[in-house]
């Protein structure tokens, strides 16, 4: 199973820099062997504010109890706190890894169809959708797709998504066709030093 992990890392005041220095460098070596064993499989940066630490981690787990324990080996895990979102299957999504030749984007979708909408209406729109992020998938704009957990009523998906800029990311969300219904939560990504897909670290 695979979870999206938010981890925010607090360095306590007073910290030398010889320590961090070298548990950031015992981070990056726990990070590729997490990366060989498949149970890490992307790292992005968040725009971050002055003196923040922060981590998008995409983890392969069998479960959460193993994700813990993955978490709880990673050095700095002594100062950090972990936000982890579940992940199911997404119909759309195009099992693809690609490197950073454009910027990725995090993107929460959430989709609210108005009450009283037809089901066909619907039906037709979600396949229309299927449709159409199969052809931005062939495209390399759309990276991943998955199905955090929902709410009734209520359809939520978390993708990555390639683009130039945010107008280009706009764009694309733009054509799809259950845009009309859609609201949008999208974080610029860089590239982390341990990310085992750009291959930074190396």
């Amino acid at each position: 199973m695979e979870y999206f992990v938010e981890m925010t890392t607090h360095v306590p005041s007073g910290t030398p820099d010889a320590t961090v220095d070298d548990i950031r460098a015992r981070e990056a070596v726990r990070a590729r062997e997490l990366a060989a064993e498949g149970r890490l499989l992307r790292l992005w940066r968040p725009p971050l504010e002055p003196g923040e630490w922060r981590t998008f981690g995409l983890f392969n787990a069998d479960d959460e109890r193993q994700l813990d324990k993955d978490l709880a080996s990673m050095p700095l895990h002594v100062w950090r706190t972990d936000a982890v979102t579940p992940l199911s299957a997404h119909p759309n999504d195009p099992h693809a890894a690609r490197g950073g030749q454009a910027v990725e984007f995090l993107a929460m979708l959430t989709i609210t169809p108005p009450r009283g909408t037809a089901e066909q209406t619907v039906e037709h729109l979600m396949a229309q959708e299927a449709i159409r992020a199969h052809e931005l998938a062939q495209e390399g704009r759309l990276v991943r797709l998955w199905n955090p957990p929902n709410q009734p009523g209520v359809w939520r998906t978390l993708g990555v998504w390639s683009a130039r800029d945010t107008g280009d990311l706009q764009a694309t969300l733009e054509s799809l066709p259950l845009y009309v219904w859609m609201t949008v939560e999208a974080t610029p990504l860089t590239p982390h030093p341990n990310d085992p897909v750009t291959g930074a670290a190396s």
